[in-house]
């Protein structure tokens, strides 16, 4: 798959680069938001790392101009961490979006987890006895049904194809519940808190990260 990173600091995307490249990606560099215009219009790419504040065109108008033309997935990037920037982010229609300083690893597992979404929808996930049929929209545990409301479902579901990746009570009611959701914090909390008891034996893969939000922790490679 080819990645396109967009960012004018040359050290940022020399250290990406090598951490997909590692991974087999066939990358692509810009550093401002003009060139990367330019080359999404030109060139496939199956995402595109996008940095904000860049000379020349920054990345939100950037995204606007490439969205316009091509339905590619975005992570963005940013030095700052405010909520304008990330409501501006997603009413643009990126994927993801992380500040800096980040983990080069956390950015690797991110990219996987969007292009998984993006290019390819499983009808099953299998947890040893945890099943989750997407097809027949049920869960089941040791082949018993477990009786979830569609919320609970849709959050059980968000949290697995995000697998092994901290989510952030902010990103899980943008994707569950949208930016129109009037609701705070605890609607997540309260709704991870029935999820781990439907899910029994199973509750404790939903891992909670102290001071950001969840994430669902399996190790092993999904089925």
């Amino acid at each position: 798959m080819k990645i396109l990173i967009v960012d004018d600091e040359e050290l940022i995307r020399n250290v990406i680069k090598e951490y997909l490249t590692q991974d087999g990606y066939i990358i692509d560099e810009a550093s401002d938001g003009e060139i990367a215009v330019n080359k999404a219009i030109n060139n496939n790419y199956d995402l595109i790392v996008m940095d904000i504040m860049m000379p020349n065109k920054d990345g939100f108008s950037a995204v606007k101009e490439i969205k316009e033309k091509k339905n590619i997935p975005f992570i963005m990037l940013s030095a700052r961490g405010e909520e304008y920037d990330k409501l501006t982010g997603f009413d643009l229609g990126i994927d993801d979006y992380m500040t800096k300083p980040f983990s080069p690893k956390e950015l690797v597992a991110r990219i996987k987890a969007v292009l998984k979404r993006t290019n390819k929808e499983e009808d099953k996930y299998v947890f040893n006895t945890l099943i989750i049929d997407d097809k027949a929209h049920e869960v089941l545990v040791d082949d018993k049904k477990i009786n979830l409301t569609p919320k609970e479902y849709d959050l059980l579901k968000y949290l697995i194809k995000n697998n092994n990746i901290a989510l952030s009570r902010e990103q899980l009611l943008s994707a569950i519940w949208g930016y129109d959701f009037y609701g705070d914090d605890r609607t997540i909390d309260t709704h991870i808190k029935t999820l781990r008891k439907n899910l029994g034996k199973y509750g404790d893969l939903i891992v909670t990260v102290r001071g950001m939000g969840y994430k669902f922790e399996y190790k092993e490679e999904i089925k």
